[in-house]
Order: structure tokens, then sequence, then C-alpha cells
């Protein structure tokens, strides 16, 4: 016979029930009080800025039509001939896209140096004078808050057109953002290996190479991978400022309306990104189940 199903008293059930019931409106309560209050902040953000429904819904068309502008006219009967008019810039684009790429990896190579250096001294588990972890911090948060596009004008100032501006902009910001990343990682380290490298009488850099480094190298290259692919992005659009690579071409091409120009090198730049997403998505992909394995 299957076991009798215990039953609570009425007064329980009823106790239960109503407690359920109140949470429940609680929780409608607080849904509804947020999806009031985010509706105001949309409106009041719309407000300050002045956005204009009436004008954006008379010129939204000129969006698509800009890029249905940029599509180039390609027929079957002289196709080669079409797309050679359309890329009648290629080596030149290449040449610059191939600066860009190297912009980014100087400066993400760079980039990735310093926040290397600097991440052990913002780990509060590592460094125990409250004081350099301040500053370290606040250091970091300065590199990565400035967009890498005001580090490029200051560098063009300074220096002067050209690749250095470029990629000194991307090493300190890339150092800022790694920097922040690569601190967080030693922050959740075991600390057992540390507390032994310091019981055994090694100093602080020892503590670093033996017991830090270890456990959280693989995760270093998989984020530096990352902001390396980001970084070409940024490179791209550094250009505009006069920081070298295909950006200069690119806004050339915008300023003066030739739009098949505009679709051939953003085309490349596509390209390009997706090829360097899939190489450091499987490299990445790879250190992170090496460092699962272990």
């Amino acid at each position: 016979m299957p076991a009798a199903v215990p039953k609570l008293p009425d007064d329980q059930l009823d106790a239960l029930a109503a407690a359920y019931a109140g949470a429940t409106a609680a929780k409608r309560r607080h849904v509804f009080i947020g999806g009031i209050l985010l509706v105001l902040a949309v409106v009041l953000a719309a407000w300050s800025s002045e956005v204009s429904i009436t004008k954006f819904s008379e010129n939204v068309w000129r969006f698509p039509a800009y890029f249905a502008g940029t599509i180039p006219s390609i027929s079957l009967a002289t196709f080669s001939a079409d797309v050679a008019e359309w890329l009648w810039g290629i080596k030149r684009w290449l040449r610059l896209l191939g600066d860009t790429i190297l912009i980014t990896y100087l400066g993400t190579l760079a980039g990735a140096i310093g926040g290397f250096v600097l991440c052990f001294l913002a780990s509060a588990n590592l460094v125990r004078s409250p004081a350099i972890v301040f500053v370290t911090r606040r250091t970091l948060e300065f590199c990565r808050t400035v967009p890498e596009i005001v580090f490029a004008l200051i560098f063009v100032l300074a220096f002067g057109l050209g690749p250095l501006p470029g990629v000194l902009a991307i090493a300190l910001h890339t150092t800022g953002a790694l920097g922040k990343l690569f601190a967080e990682v030693v922050e959740n380290i075991d600390n057992k290996p540390v507390e032994g490298v310091i019981a055994s009488g090694g100093n602080w850099f020892q503590v670093v190479r033996f017991a830090a480094l270890p456990q959280v190298l693989s995760n270093f290259v998989s984020y530096a991978l990352l902001r390396f692919e980001i970084n070409v992005r940024g490179a791209a659009v550094m250009g505009f400022v006069g920081a070298g690579g295909i950006g200069q071409d690119l806004i050339e091409a915008v300023r003066k309306f030739y739009y098949t120009d505009v679709s051939a090198i953003l085309m490349l730049i596509v390209i390009t990104v997706m090829v360097i997403d899939l190489v450091t998505e499987r490299v990445r992909h790879r250190l992170i189940g090496m460092e699962s394995d272990r």
C-alpha cells in the first residue's frame, strides 16, 4: 500500500499560503516600481539629451540609405571588371591594414607587459601596504578610463602623425584594462602556495614567481589575446585622428562621400577581425582547457 501523505493542519496551511501570497505580491510590487523607475530614467535621459522622436522618425531612413549607397554595382556580365573597380585600392588598403595590425600588436604587447607588472602591486592578497595597492589601482583606473582616441589625439600633438601615437595610446589603455583583469585573477588564487613560499623564507618576488604566476599565467595569456582582438577595432578608429593605419583612408572616404571605398575598406576590416577572432578564440579555449585539466 502507498504510504499516506502527511497533511498539515488547516491553520498552518493558511499561514503558509498567506506568506507565499505576501511574498509574491511584494515581488510584483518591486518589479512594477522598478519598471516605473526605468521608464522615468529613459524619459529623463531623452529629455536631457534633447532627443526628438519627430526628427528621428523623419531621418531614420538616411541610415540604411547610406549603407545601401555603399554597395557597389556588380553584374555577372562584367563581374571581374566591377570587382576590380570596387577594390581598386586593394594593395594600398592591405598595406594600411597590415600597419593597423602591427600597431595593435605592439600596443597590446606593451600594454600586456605594463598590466603584468602592475597587477601584482594592485593585488591586496600579495601586497600588505594599502597605500601601494591604492595608488596602483588608481593608476590603472586612469589608464583605462581615458578613451584610446583621446590618448591618440594627445600623442599626435606631441609626436606628430603616424603609427607611434596609435601604439602609445593602445599601450596605455591596454595597461589599465589588462592590469585590472590580471589583478582580479591574482586576487582569486589559492593562498596555500603563497603561504608555503613565505613559510620557507621566500621574498615577495619569489612568492610572485613560484606561488602566484603558475596559477594565473594561462588566464593572463587568454585575456591578452582577447584584448588584442578588441584593439584591432580600436586601432582602426584611431586612424581617424591621424594615428596611422587604415582608419585614415576610411575617414577620408567617408568625408569625401566615396561610398564604394567605404564598403571595401569596411569589408577588409570586418574580415580581418573575424579571422583574428576565430584564431584567438581557439587559442583561448585551448589555454582555458589546459588550465582546467590541471
